[in-house]
């Protein structure tokens, strides 16, 4: 959300940033907020006018009382009432159009970062850089469930009739690997400073307005029927949410974190939810990196961020690339921000499996999070988050990069002490012939 004083003296800005985001439809609510901040101000004006007045009336009635002018004293009771009623009233008309004045600013987009290209949408983010050779192997690499399953490692059949399309039971070396390469992203956190963190998994609706946009709200949460509360989309909502309405002293930034929470997701209007596979799922798990810092320090914590996870997924020989995302496919919140994209041999071509954000003051300011600083002034920290690792999807980059051409699995030097000392995992034979005479 942006600062009220900021649309106000820069109302053009504020319209240039919205059509570099193809929002026009937002456009006219520019200005629909400063005739309603003006009628505000006016009548906070009028209402500290009568409040002053207030006391002098008062003397000039106890005055008027003493000299027994009692006709006079009881006219300016009169104005009194006048002046309590019209007080009464203003305090209506403040509390009104401060909140439409929050409705609409709470749907006008964060200004963007310079750095920021201009596009519509995904089609249009720019490539920023590769690390890693990405690499095809001269044998054929199965889709990925076809992968699990050859080592009995999932059951999607059974997930279906128990929970419906988007769910999935990881099984044995699979479930393992799963576990595995969660413990590795939260040591290799741990190891660059961040502390490990196991928040709520269900919010209030007061957090959820603070940490997301509407439009972002209405196609990931799932609310708890009957309670103010929200499953979480990821653990940044609860991460972020736990210093609404706190004042921070400034000595203990930057605050580093890193968080592991199961997520769960309605992934409306999603494409790919019916196919079989756990690529866009309903529920899943995922290690975050949150940090809340001064404002001048963002950009820094930006780009360790992003940078984190790509060593994290060099280390476990997964070729990846950096993608800056446009203007058109920032949500509203968000200053900037970029995707790590991992390579698949099998469909050629790189796919999200993390997103970096810097959302600069914009959570803050929601949630009412303040830094009192070292002269004492208070200011809004920015808030940064960024995906460590987030299997089941990740499993898809994993087990295709790893994939030898006998159907074995080669198990990363980093990830062997998670999965007891295996270097390698050997297909389940009996599984792979059982789903041969099934699609017999």
């Amino acid at each position: 959300m942006l600062d009220l004083k900021f649309l106000r003296e820069n109302p053009e800005a504020v319209k240039q940033n919205i059509r570099n985001k193809f929002q026009d439809r937002k456009l006219p609510m520019v200005d629909e907020v400063i005739e309603l901040d003006k009628k505000n101000r006016e009548a906070i004006a009028e209402a500290e006018e009568l409040r002053a007045q207030k006391n002098k009336i008062s003397k000039q009635i106890g005055a008027l009382m003493a000299q027994g002018k009692k006709e006079e004293a009881e006219e300016v009771k009169k104005q009194v009432a006048a002046n309590a009623a019209r007080l009464e009233e203003l305090s209506g008309l403040e509390k009104e159009y401060a909140e439409k004045i929050k409705k609409i600013m709470m749907v006008i987009p964060n200004i963007i970062d310079p750095s920021v290209p201009i596009g519509k949408d995904d089609s249009e983010n720019v490539e920023v850089e590769k690390f890693g050779e990405p690499v095809v192997p001269d044998f054929d690499i199965p889709y990925h469930t076809d992968i699990m399953e050859s080592f009995a490692g999932i059951d999607l059949d059974a997930a279906r009739r128990v929970a419906g399309n988007g769910f999935y039971y990881l099984i044995g070396d699979i479930a393992r690997l799963h576990s595995a390469v969660l413990a590795y992203a939260r040591d290799f956190m741990i190891n660059r400073g961040f502390t490990y963190v196991i928040p709520p998994f269900m919010i209030h609706g007061n957090v959820v307005n603070g940490v997301m946009s509407f439009d972002e709200m209405d196609a990931m949460m799932y609310k708890i029927e009957g309670e103010d509360l929200y499953l979480i989309g990821t653990s940044e909502h609860s991460m972020i949410g736990r210093f609404i309405d706190q004042i921070v002293p400034e000595q203990q930034l930057p605050i580093t974190l890193t968080s592991y929470s199961p997520c769960f997701r309605k992934e409306k209007g999603a494409h790919g939810i019916e196919e079989r596979g756990v690529y866009r799922i309903h529920q899943f798990e995922k290690q975050e990196m949150i940090v809340v810092c001064k404002p001048e320090e963002s950009n820094m914590w930006y780009d360790k961020l992003w940078q984190n996870t790509v060593d994290l997924f060099r280390s476990m020989d997964v070729p990846v690339r950096t993608l800056c995302c446009c203007s058109g496919d920032l949500a509203d919140l968000k200053v900037k921000s970029l995707d790590v994209e991992a390579w698949s041999p099998r469909q050629k071509k790189y796919f999200e499996v993390g997103s970096c954000s810097n959302l600069g003051d914009a959570q803050a300011r929601r949630l009412q999070i303040r830094i009192n600083g070292e002269d004492g002034k208070k200011y809004l920290p920015h808030t940064l988050n960024n995906t460590v690792v987030a299997p089941p999807r990740m499993l898809i980059a994993f087990l295709e990069n790893n994939l030898q051409a006998d159907g074995s699995i080669r198990i990363p030097e980093v990830l062997r002490p998670y999965m007891g000392g295996k270097e390698v995992l050997v297909p389940n034979y009996n599984s792979i012939e059982k789903a041969a005479q099934n699609k017999q």
